[in-house]
């Protein structure tokens, strides 16, 4: 039975296109760049054995940050089947197959650290409010987000596709949205970088002050 998405972004990324961006980015080299950042984000947590990934693809965060908190048990939705199966071979790691905008927090449960990277530049701007939930209502402590960063939001044509990427605050519009929220540290990924080279994105880590 056909699944019957919300929006177009989600028929995108659950079909082909999702598919060969999955074969695109199956490369262990990306790992490196993404450890180097997250020991950035972590030396200013304390207290992670929980990770919630919301987008998680084939799984490339989680083995990073793995390297770091080898304990962390982690839960990880994806809407792609393809990058699923790929997940479900990541040891510790709960796998919640579907679109996240089709997903409450009862679903998801309680975490240290809820995160997204590069997933919330390809909601539909219309949903993001139910994202911004499902970081903050599942997180006992912490919020990092990593994405594109724009001060008003744009749409950007992705790999010749309109409306499948947009560039916002998506730091400031939950910081807005959640005033017990306190942003911790931030930072850019340069696609110069001489050791880590990554797409350009800032990335937020947020905290919450009541929880």
């Amino acid at each position: 039975m056909k699944v019957k998405y919300k929006t177009e972004q989600e028929e995108f990324w659950a079909g082909n296109f999702g598919n060969e961006y999955v074969d695109r980015n199956n490369n262990s080299r990306n790992i490196a760049r993404k450890t180097a950042l997250f020991a950035k984000m972590l030396a200013k947590t304390h207290g992670v054995s929980r990770v919630l990934e919301l987008g998680a693809n084939i799984g490339q965060n989680i083995l990073a940050i793995q390297n770091l908190i080898p304990e962390a048990i982690f839960s990880a939705a994806e809407i792609n089947d393809k990058a699923a199966d790929l997940l479900e071979k990541i040891p510790n790691t709960k796998v919640i197959r579907g679109s996240i905008l089709h997903l409450v927090p009862a679903d998801l449960g309680q975490h240290d650290l809820t995160m997204t990277c590069g997933v919330l530049i390809h909601v539909n701007p219309g949903q993001l409010n139910h994202v911004y939930t499902l970081l903050y209502e599942c997180s006992t402590s912490w919020v990092f987000i990593n994405e594109y960063y724009n001060p008003t939001p744009v749409q950007i044509t992705y790999r010749g596709h309109a409306d499948r990427l947009f560039k916002r605050d998506f730091a400031g519009e939950m910081l807005d949205k959640y005033p017990d929220l306190k942003l911790i540290d931030y930072g850019f990924q340069y696609s110069r970088d001489n050791n880590f080279p990554a797409d350009d994105c800032t990335w937020f880590l947020m905290k919450k002050t009541i929880t």
